[in-house]
């Protein structure tokens, strides 16, 4: 199975991303965590991004809040998925950087998640891979099984609690 590349751009965004490695580690699907910035150590990113493909990964999570300009930059040097996760920051509450992750020029393209959508960002790298993996597409089947019996689980509780 091909792995998940998980990036952030500070150790400020872990909150986030652990979401995004307990919702892969509970498919079963293998993944790497870093720390690199778009800013701070361009290289180091490109050189992880450039080598993705042989070194296994199928799809790549930024997550970056602020200029977020941590996901252009990645998908810049793939052709693999890369999916970003605007993170909150503490000036306009991570607008700023939905927007920087959300306006990839034609040509480079990103998929965003919602603002610290890092468990959503988990889902849709899933089921890139599951494309072509059977045993993988089956539990996201099954996960979406159990969400909705949770779910109506607590419908039943509700409306049993409103009709006393």
């Amino acid at each position: 199975m091909k792995k998940v590349g998980i990036i952030m751009g500070s150790d400020s965004d872990l909150p986030i991303v652990k979401k995004a490695a307990a919702t892969l580690k509970s498919l079963d699907i293998p993944y790497e965590t870093h720390i690199y910035s778009a800013h701070r150590t361009p290289e180091e990113a490109a050189e992880f991004t450039r080598n993705a493909k042989k070194n296994g990964f199928g799809v790549i999570i930024a997550a970056a809040g602020m200029a977020a300009h941590l996901a252009g930059a990645i998908a810049a040097n793939t052709t693999l998925p890369v999916i970003g996760i605007p993170c909150k920051g503490p000036v306009l509450d991570g607008l700023d950087a939905l927007l920087s992750t959300v306006q990839m020029p034609t040509g480079i393209p990103v998929a965003t998640v919602a603002i610290n959508g890092g468990a959503n960002a988990a889902l849709l790298a899933a089921e890139i891979l599951a494309l072509s993996d059977k045993e993988l597409d089956a539990r996201l089947e099954a996960k979406r099984a159990a969400d909705r019996q949770t779910v109506l689980e607590k419908d039943a509780k509700v409306e049993a609690q409103l009709e006393e």
